[in-house]
């Protein structure tokens, strides 16, 4: 290919490498020079242009790219028209992409104009989903290099294998402790993964978490036609003679393998009854983030095999994330107490009770707001934050002689999430976390809040903890300080209530009586109720 500047007479069937514009001419890059071309330069006074020729020996890049596209995509494949050396490749239709890695390795071996892209091995996509590119860097390519890539190319290098399971069972063993919304929660999780491929649950069993009971239920589920099985444990599986590999071997299953270089995702078994998978899914599996029971789960729906080496094979981008129930340090020894502050936020407008700030409305003679700060006080929390905001002056002489920490919320008005962001950064550093008062809960007492904080305990995962009255969950809340950028980051006026569904596995609930927990003062007609209850205690 020649390539150089030359006068616009003389490039006529050449290639533009530079987008032109003077006066009202724009010649863009990759336009074939022709007569019209050539009289618009002229017109425009351009005196040469940088152009790519072809020579006998070349190739045009939009050819090149379309014949490679070509032999490259395998069944499930759309190719697009080439376009400026491109060709790019999409799903047909929805699945799992099974790519030759060493194959497409040598492709882009074998000359730099020749590139070929693709998204991960083992990625599901969705009908349309652009899934490949091929693109020819340079304007042109030698004939020898394109027939190289073509010969190289034995078999088709990308297909999309379709979703070929739609029917799944799943099984919940049930101990002592396990609330019924959790396993509500991991069916509704788990229908949504299946969702995509078109998969459905058909079958339902809770079983105790023992072998006899899980063999049976597995046994029926399959006979209710399930093509698949996943067994979501009570407790995770510890060891192929745990309570789930040996239920299964007992129906004339088998243990493919068990364990996984991913994290999270380490628990997890894979496995086969009667030419069926069977997944005993790890507890991350819970939770609607990504991990390596996706993986896994995708690739067995579209019919895949995942043999022993693809898992062992893992282990290299396996770390998903931080195990935010994991201590931090490792080595660190459970402390008897840890340092829990207090935030008390008390910068709202209280727009719904019609004009008056509810946080200055008095019980038994005191505001609001220094019935819940004293409270905090009275407890184990230190220090104790109040951020104001609304009508600030006011709502600090309330608290006068109080020993706590004042911050101010200038940005009150945008909702509590900027409160929350001001209460948090206005702790200390010693602080393992914090638990979050509301200003308008003046029934939450002392006693309560000790028993919160006494339930946090980061050794046993239990880094977020909440009160809950008939498994209504309330506040206030203990956050631990692994948490306090994602507090920060809160915005508007819902709360962190999605960060809870977000970190579910570090979440610890104590149930208790009465209503203080769920009880806040909104309206004139709350504040009445609170304040009849309160005064005659």
């Amino acid at each position: 290919m020649k390539f150089g500047a030359i006068a616009p007479k003389d490039a006529r069937g050449a290639t533009a490498v530079h987008t032109i514009r003077q006066g009202s001419l724009v010649l863009k890059k990759g336009t074939l020079i022709g007569p019209a071309e050539i009289a618009a330069l002229e017109e425009a006074g351009i005196k040469d242009i940088v152009v790519a020729q072809l020579e006998p020996d070349d190739v045009s890049e939009d050819v090149a790219a379309a014949e490679i596209a070509k032999k490259i995509a395998g069944a499930g494949v759309h190719i697009d028209r080439a376009f400026t050396g491109r060709a790019n490749l999409f799903a047909q239709a929805a699945g799992v992409l099974v790519v030759d890695k060493d194959a497409i390795d040598k492709l882009n071996r074998v000359d730099e104009a020749i590139t070929f892209a693709t998204l991960p091995a083992f990625k599901p996509v969705v009908a349309g989903e652009m899934i490949a590119t091929v693109k020819i860097i340079p304007f042109a390519v030698a004939k020898a290099a394109r027939d190289a890539a073509l010969a190289g190319i034995k078999a088709p290098l990308l297909r999309v294998a379709p979703y070929r399971i739609h029917k799944v069972g799943v099984v919940s063993t049930v101990l002592p402790g396990l609330a019924a919304k959790v396993i509500e929660k991991t069916l509704k999780i788990t229908a949504d993964r299946l969702a995509p491929a078109g998969a459905a649950i058909v079958a339902e069993r809770r079983v105790p978490h023992d072998r006899a009971a899980l063999a049976r239920a597995l046994d029926e589920v399959l006979k209710a036609g399930a093509e698949m099985a996943i067994v979501f444990g009570a407790s995770a599986i510890a060891d192929r003679r745990d309570v789930i590999p040996t239920a299964l071997e007992s129906i004339g299953g088998k243990v493919e393998h068990f364990g996984m270089p991913v994290d999270p995702g380490n628990l997890m078994m894979i496995g086969d009854a009667r030419g069926h998978p069977v997944l005993g899914a790890p507890g991350c599996a819970r939770s609607p983030k990504e991990n390596g029971f996706d993986w896994v789960l995708m690739r067995l729906l579209a019919g895949l095999p995942v043999p022993r080496e693809d898992i062992t094979g893992l282990g290299v981008g396996g770390l998903l994330m931080e195990i935010v129930t994991r201590p931090q340090p490792r080595e660190e020894a459970a402390k008897p107490g840890r340092a829990i502050a207090a935030v008390v936020l008390g910068a709202g407008k209280s727009s719904r009770m019609g004009g008056p700030n509810k946080l200055l409305a008095e019980i038994n003679g005191k505001p609001l707001v220094r019935i819940v700060t004293e409270a905090a006080l009275a407890s184990q929390a230190r220090p104790v934050v109040v951020v104001t905001g609304h009508q600030r002056d006011r709502v600090e002489a309330a608290l006068q002689g109080l020993p706590v920490k004042l911050t101010h919320n200038p940005h009150y008005a945008d909702g509590l999430g900027t409160s929350l962001k001001a209460g948090i950064a206005a702790l200390p550093a010693a602080a393992d976390g914090a638990i979050v008062c509301l200003g308008d809960m003046p029934q939450v007492d002392a006693a309560l809040i000790d028993r919160l904080i006494g339930a946090f305990d980061p050794e046993k995962g239990a880094l977020v903890v909440i009160p809950t009255i008939d498994g209504k969950r309330g506040n206030p809340v203990v956050w631990s300080r692994r948490f306090f950028g994602d507090l920060m980051g809160v915005e508007g006026d819902v709360g962190a209530r999605h960060l809870i569904g977000r970190y579910a596995e570090a979440v610890a609930e104590v149930p208790l009586t009465g209503a203080a927990a769920l009880t806040d003062v909104d309206t004139p007609e709350a504040l009445e109720a609170v304040k009849k209850e309160l005064e005659r205690t």
